[in-house]
């Protein structure tokens, strides 16, 4: 019973311990770092949807376009314009987007992830 102190202050030392690098680094939060693309797109002026939503979206609209071309034989897509593209990421996509480095790898790399994509698709598949 006459320990009643010291476990007391022993928790005060081990929280204040335990919560240091929180209250330490309260508000010096840096703003995330923005990637700069040098890479625009080619072709195209116009994307097979708009650029927000590529910029989140394009990997579930390749998984379903893969889906689609390889589940369904269905290899037309029609945006929300009504316009037709062939759902080939070799073909559409990377026809305005060929410069795998400088548009693709800063973005993923930057967001620490590996897409799988690259496993069949060739980075230049029209030789330019």
């Amino acid at each position: 019973m006459n320990d009643k102190n010291k476990i007391i202050a022993g928790l005060i030392v081990f929280l204040a311990l335990f919560t240091f690098p929180v209250w330490y680094n309260l508000g010096k939060a840096a703003p995330a770092p923005e990637v700069i693309l040098t890479e625009k797109a080619k072709e195209a002026k116009v994307c097979v949807m708009p650029t927000e939503y590529m910029r989140a979206n394009h990997m579930q609209l390749l998984d379903h376009w893969r889906h689609e071309v390889v589940r369904n034989a269905k290899r037309v897509f029609v945006n929300a314009d009504g316009k037709e593209y062939t759902m080939s990421l070799s073909n559409t996509c990377l026809d305005c987007h060929s410069n795998k480095a400088d548009f693709c790898d800063k973005c993923h790399d930057y967001a620490s992830v590996s897409p799988y994509c690259y496993e069949c698709h060739i980075d230049n598949p029209k030789g330019e």
